[in-house]
């Protein structure tokens, strides 16, 4: 792309304007600027403080840079020199104050000259980007070297088995990776290191990751932490395994295992990026020779597109959904479009080719055409439109110092983008970015794929849509055998409502080419009308919406989902209306079917977060709904047509809800360690927390619109840590104090109401003392409580208990204080008279019941009676059989007591039975949205048997 020298080029009076008010500061604080600087350098000058705010702020602070970048640091630059002059500038800090100070500053000047030639057109695309990168792998390794050799002195040199020293190694992810970093991009790492050890030479040893763990702790608050000079770099560490809730490092060995074992297709797509950062070792080659197998295939890869293709509306998804435009890297067309084009051919011919493994796009796509992938006009249009929006970027960033890919809605950085390009006006500018888009996203579809949609063809339905007289509207209807006389009533009244909507012409537009091809869908059903009725609803949300409008336009199997789902299920049809991005999720309808995995919801969870900026908290918590709402869709719709079976549903949603528990959780603990740091007592990453899920949680039983029965558990306890009373933060606070704190932050993140509403509803009246109990509590009383003072029904409870977040030691902890209360031996006449009195005051509680009718789980052999046969049983037995403290779900239980013979085998398959008819019934009414009662006659087989074994049992 040719770079335009804009020198002499005159300046817009909004530009002027700008460049006086900084011109007027910067003489103020160089008043010997006139002496030093030639005509010529000052008209330089004046020019560049009006096209960047970063530019002018930055000198107008420090004045001492100016002459330098005119004597010789503009003209000339060898980005070798980044390297040597930071870790000359740390070598004298003693301090890690004095290092931010330096590599800040460092950072800043070389930004000021690196935007300045930029912009000036003094340095192509190409080499400003590799420029860009050299400047951050310098800041990143030489803050590296000075820890680690301030950390060995402290703690001793980490080592393996055989005493050689052990090095962290940073893989630098995204265009780092590549060396095509943008101007104000974060940084996406991983840390790693070669082998398990000791440090040598300490006080005392420390094992190698703990050693790493704390120096990777330290490197990103090195480098992300705001100081009076600002930040070096935004770091991202997202993308390592297990992502936040992972350690901060692991060993090559981890990392090879994570990779083979659980490694994901985006987790590939990242990898081909991925490069060692700093000078290259021995190690650097075995990392990337360990990597190497999981990116690229040994066969050719052809999966690889449809992996790309759900990444891409995944991204689409998002744009929609955060209704962002003017994005030139995330919208249609972006910059994310070129990468998914090469990537995916890399992926696919990698393993074959290894001239295609290489991290650089430039590289990459040159290769493409050397082996006749590409063909010359397809590589040209390409390169030329990202080497445009890759410019306009860079500089949209060098404004301001922002991390922006939206083109600006406000008139002067227009004509500063303008001025720096040699454009003439953003209509020109827009109409070149326009046209790169579209040459972009002609050739991702050519490559990655995507649906279009027909015109119009001559559809009756187009006629149904515009008929204005009741007669012809029904005689239309007839000659297509279709008997509803509530059809057209109800279309036409519809149409009558929408009328009086404020749409826009561009919405109306659309409803006008969606409608004929949506009515269609109805014609084949017996009750189109009603039908019609359900979908209605949710065009009723979208009709100010032209992005759906024209999702349902464009996508046929968006459509025929919405008919079929709507009509099978209202709870999903509200669903629909009340969040339309879920309409998203029925783009494609194998992907819609295809329920995640049960071991794959916490990953699937993770890349869905990683869309979003990690600092973004309102907009994590969001996207954290979206997930549970989408997921929660996918369950039912798999649900409602049979693809899943309905003993399986509670499973899927209970593991999306551990899922997210998880996430909620390390949410929270970021948040709150971010302001008062880490609890002193704590090693190694870990957090000294549990989540505890009782109820339907606990036993695996979640139904659509369940809540979380919680508990909430932590580690610390004065007696057994007195050295350790606060956390090590800013603003430290006693240690008590800090878990009390988050357990509030994570109860805010799971009720806070945004856009797609409360992420689930938490009981926690289940934790010791109730609602006047502490909110969070210390193991060890827990035990005490559960085992002192705590009633009959708080045992049965237990018995339903399971550990869902936590360190294996909490895990560990709590699984035997819940074996040696349920295991405590109970005379047996005494607990079955608790037990029977607590579900009689139970019932006349909670049943309200209509006359002939059955509630699922308070009426009489219904589901609260099977759950209260079970616990009494386990509470029972379980000191003379230690095997039926193991589980915490019903069916496991009830198979668990017919193996030890303490339940007659037909009583087993009568319990297990009648337990599925009432929670599949449960699961259908819900899909329904119909209250949880069936016709006693339906239910009354099964209520008899449980209540027979329910009296042989308890009485």
């Amino acid at each position: 792309m040719a770079m335009e020298n804009i020198s002499n080029k005159p300046l817009s009076a909004i530009i002027v304007k700008v460049a006086d008010r900084y011109w007027q500061r910067l003489n103020e604080v160089w008043p010997q600027r006139s002496e030093e600087l030639s005509q010529q350098q000052s008209g330089e000058l004046y020019r560049i403080m009006g096209l960047s705010d970063f530019i002018a702020e930055q000198l107008c602070r420090h004045p001492d840079w100016i002459s330098p970048l005119f004597n010789g640091l503009l003209d000339n630059l060898e980005r070798q020199s980044f390297d040597r002059e930071v870790h000359e500038l740390l070598e004298a800090c003693a301090s890690e104050d004095e290092v931010k100070l330096h590599l800040r500053r460092y950072r800043n000047r070389q930004m000021v000259r690196l935007a300045w030639r930029d912009f000036f057109g003094y340095v192509s695309l190409e080499d400003s980007l590799l420029d860009l990168s050299a400047l951050s792998e310098a800041l990143i390794i030489a803050g590296r070297d000075w820890l680690y050799t301030d950390m060995c002195k402290q703690l001793g040199t980490p080592c393996d088995s055989e005493g050689n020293p052990q090095p962290l190694l940073v893989l630098g992810m995204g265009k780092l990776g590549g060396r095509e970093l943008n101007f104000s991009s974060d940084i996406d790492l991983i840390f790693t290191f070669p082998e398990h050890g000791e440090t040598q030479g300490g006080r005392r040893s420390l094992a190698n990751q703990q050693f790493f763990i704390r120096m990777g702790q330290r490197l990103v608050n090195l480098l992300h932490q705001v100081t009076v000079d600002g930040f070096v770099y935004r770091v991202d560490m997202r993308l390592r395994p297990y992502g936040e809730s992972g350690p901060l490092v692991v060993s090559f060995s981890g990392l090879e295992d994570y990779y083979q074992e659980q490694g994901r297709d985006w987790e590939r797509y990242a990898m081909v990026k991925a490069r060692a950062l700093g000078p290259w070792t021995a190690y650097s080659d075995e990392l990337h020779s360990m990597l190497r197998p999981f990116v690229y295939r040994r066969y050719i890869d052809f999966s690889a597109i449809e992996s790309l293709r759900k990444m891409k509306q995944l991204i689409t998804q998002e744009v929609r959904r955060r209704q962002l435009t003017d994005n030139i890297k995330l919208g249609a067309g972006g910059i994310r479009e070129v990468e998914f084009v090469i990537q995916s051919f890399q992926l696919i011919r990698g393993g074959r080719e290894p001239s295609l493994r290489q991290q650089s796009l430039f590289a990459a796509i040159d290769t493409l055409y050397s082996l006749g992938q590409l063909e010359y006009l397809v590589v040209d249009e390409l390169k030329q439109s990202y080497l445009l929006l890759r410019r306009v970027e860079n500089l949209l960033q060098a404004i301001g110092d922002k991390q922006t890919q939206t083109l600006p809605d406000n008139g002067l950085d227009w004509y500063r983008l303008c001025h720096a390009l040699g454009m003439a006006s953003e209509a020109e500018l827009r109409t070149h970015i326009e046209s790169a888009m579209s040459k972009i996203h002609r050739h991702f579809k050519d490559t990655v794929g995507g649906n279009e949609q027909d015109d119009i063809t001559d559809l009756w339905t187009q006629d149904l849509w515009n008929i204005q007289e009741d007669d012809h509207a029904q005689s239309l209807i007839s000659e297509q055998a279709i008997e509803d006389p509530d059809l057209w009533p109800l279309l036409k009244q519809w149409r009558e409502t929408i009328v009086k909507r404020s749409i826009g012409p561009r919405g109306r537009d659309t409803l006008d080419k969606l409608m004929p091809w949506l009515l269609r869908e109805f014609t084949h059903l017996d009750s189109p009308s009603k039908a019609f009725a359900a979908v209605s609803k949710v065009l009723d949300q979208i009709l100010t919406r032209t992005t759906y409008l024209e999702l349902l336009y464009e996508n046929p199997g968006a459509r025929q989902q919405l008919v079929s789902l709507c009509q099978a299920s209202p709870w999903i049809a509200e669903q629909l209306s009340k969040f339309p991005m879920l309409l998203d999720e029925l783009i494609d309808p194998t992907q819609l079917y295809d329920t995640t995995s049960l071991d794959d919801y916490a990953s699937e969870l993770r890349q869905y977060l990683l869309r979003v900026p990690e600092e973004d908290m309102e907009q994590q918590m969001e996207v954290l709904r979206q997930f549970k709402l989408s997921q929660q869709l996918k369950i039912a719709a798999a649900d409602v047509t049979g693809v899943l079976p309905v003993s399986e549903v509670s499973d899927h949603l209970t593991l999306l809800a551990e899922a997210v528990i998880d996430q909620v959780v390390t949410q929270a603990w970021l948040q709150i360690t971010s302001r008062h740091g880490i609890p002193t007592h704590l090693e190694g990453g870990d957090m000294g927390f549990a989540v505890i899920g009782y109820g339907k949680a606990g036993g695996l039983e979640l139904g659509y619109g369940s809540d979380l029965d919680l508990v909430f558990l932590h580690n610390y306890s004065r007696e057994r840590c007195p050295e350790h009373s606060e956390t090590d933060g800013a603003r430290p606070i006693e240690i008590g104090h800090f878990y009390l704190k988050l357990a509030q932050r994570i109860l805010h993140l799971f009720s806070t109401r945004t856009t797609s509403g409360e992420l689930y509803e938490v009981d926690m009246r289940l934790r010791p003392s109730g609602s006047s109990g502490l909110l969070v509590s210390e193991i060890e009383n827990f035990g005490l409580y559960q085992k002192e003072e705590a009633w009959t029904w708080e045992h049965q409870a237990l018995v339903r208990a399971r550990f869902m977040f936590g360190a294996n030691d909490l895990s560990s902890r709590f699984s035997l204080i819940r074996s040696q209360v349920i295991e405590q031996e109970r005379d047996k006449h005494t607990l079955a008279k608790e037990v029977r009195e607590m579900r009689v005051k139970m019932r006349e509680h909670l049943l309200k019941v209509d006359t002939g009718m059955f509630d699922l789980k308070q009426s009489e052999g219904g589901i609260a009676d099977i759950e209260f046969i079970a616990q009494y049983l386990v509470l029972a037995y379980a000191h003379e059989h230690d095997e039926l403290y193991t589980w915490s779900d019903n069916l496991r239980i009830f198979e668990t007591l017919g193996e030890l013979e303490l339940l007659p085998l037909i009583d087993v398959q009568s319990l297990i039975q009648a337990y599925f008819f009432l929670r599949d019934e449960s699961h259908r009414l819900a899909l329904q949205h119909l209250p949880v009662q069936i016709l006693d006659t339906k239910a009354e087989e099964h209520a008899h048997r449980v209540m027979d074994i329910y009296r042989r049992v308890l009485q």
